[in-house]
């Protein structure tokens, strides 16, 4: 007998399809893994040895093991996650992965239709994203899917800003209240500076998108 889970993953997994379709017509490389170990090793095939790989920061790609799997290849990894490393370091890897091979982030949310919608405060990750990186991987959990754009900014603003927020520990008002509190949030105390919507790629190849049957990230 099928339970509460097993039909939700199903439902994913046909999402996941129609979205792949969707991609497809953006230009926009998409594959599908009902894991992370499945998705981890997958990506890890797609990087050549001495390939300079950057990171965006992202809860998904830490919780997927992703992270400790690039660390055992034959790769110059940009890890802006090892331990030590100084806010000035952190800055130079964000600059130096503009120029990379690979760059591998995720996604604040990917709409039914195929868009991929970001929000950043440094912006260093949706501008890697558009151009610079010969190679952009996206890693996504199912649980950042949603019906369409304004869902999309909704869910950023809504779910995954005030969550980022409390553990940047950045005092923005949606990180006392929960919810975006937009009118009264302004720098410095703001983590929702840049939005991109990415509708498509004209660079055959160059975006791929790994979608993953699990709840990642914010």
């Amino acid at each position: 007998m099928m339970t509460k889970t097993d039909y939700k993953k199903s439902c994913h997994r046909l999402q996941a399809e129609s979205i792949i379709k969707s991609f497809k017509k953006r230009g926009i490389e998409g594959v599908y893994y009902e894991s992370s170990a499945e998705a981890v090793e997958a990506v890890c095939r797609l990087i050549p040895d001495g390939s300079l790989v950057g990171l965006g920061g992202s809860e998904t790609v830490m919780e997927t093991g992703l992270i400790d799997a690039l660390r055992r290849m034959d790769i110059r990894l940009l890890d802006r996650y090892k331990e030590g490393v100084s806010k000035e370091e952190v800055d130079e890897m964000r600059r130096q992965g503009l120029s990379a091979d690979v760059y591998i982030c995720s996604s604040n949310a990917v709409t039914a239709d195929g868009k991929l919608v970001n929000i950043d405060g440094t912006g260093n990750r949706v501008a890697a994203m558009i151009y610079g990186p010969k190679k952009v991987i996206v890693i996504a959990g199912m649980n950042k899917v949603v019906p369409d754009l304004d869902a999309a900014i909704a869910r950023v603003k809504n779910t995954a800003a005030p969550a980022n927020s409390l553990r940047v520990n950045v005092e923005t008002p949606c990180s006392k209240t929960g919810f975006c509190q937009d009118p009264h949030c302004h720098p410095p105390h703001r983590i929702c500076c840049q939005l991109v919507v990415t509708e498509a790629n004209m660079a055959p190849g160059r975006v791929l998108v790994v979608l993953v049957n699990e709840d990642l990230g914010y």
